[in-house]
């Protein structure tokens, strides 16, 4: 066979294979069934939506058109039905401020109940009281008293009276991301 022969089938056939490949493709289950808008794929506006959430809110009791004569007394929901749509408070602590902490040699920091740390230089070492410790978020593992704290790995601390310290021996002192509440001892 000529080479321009062989060069004119393989082109054939790769258009051949394409084409049929759009052409199944479009006819596959689900792909072009239905139309948007139609009853198989509504279009849902907004309004309706907002007059659904308050409807189920509410225990179903607005039927209407989605206006409402209630009172809405000054919550920052978006629906007009007058009822609590108040977003909730947010976590304490939630936006507590990252601080740097320099921890010396001899000196242990105790993070209270849900203070998160990032060891970010020097060698340290957990403190905990008995046998459950601090929670490495990255590793997802318990480090329990006497183990090393790596770096760079965010330490969760679920209670009070946890904390890290300098590894016996090292005489550099750390230098630790805080978030949360702690006690420098």
């Amino acid at each position: 066979m000529k080479p321009y022969m062989k060069v004119s089938l393989a082109a054939l056939a790769i258009g051949v294979g394409v084409w049929v490949g759009s052409v199944y493709s479009n006819t596959a289950i689900g792909a072009g069934t239905s139309q948007p808008g139609t009853v198989d794929d509504p279009v849902v506006t907004k309004s309706y939506v907002d007059q659904q959430i308050q409807k189920a809110l509410n225990g179903g009791s607005n039927t209407g058109s989605g206006s409402s004569t209630g009172n809405n007394s000054g919550s920052t929901g978006t629906g007009s039905t007058g009822g609590d749509t108040s977003l909730p408070p947010v976590v304490s602590g939630a936006s507590d401020a990252v601080e740097i902490v320099t921890v010396k040699p001899g000196q242990q920091l105790i993070g209270a109940s849900g203070a998160e740390f990032i060891v970010r230089s020097g060698k340290a070492v957990i403190v905990s009281e008995g046998t459950n410790g601090v929670a490495d978020l990255t590793d997802g593992v318990d480090l329990t008293n006497g183990q090393a704290a790596p770096t760079n790995h965010l330490l969760s601390f679920p209670r009070d009276g946890r904390g890290i310290t300098v590894l016996d021996g090292n005489k550099y002192s750390l230098t630790v991301m805080v978030r949360g509440g702690y006690s420098l001892k």
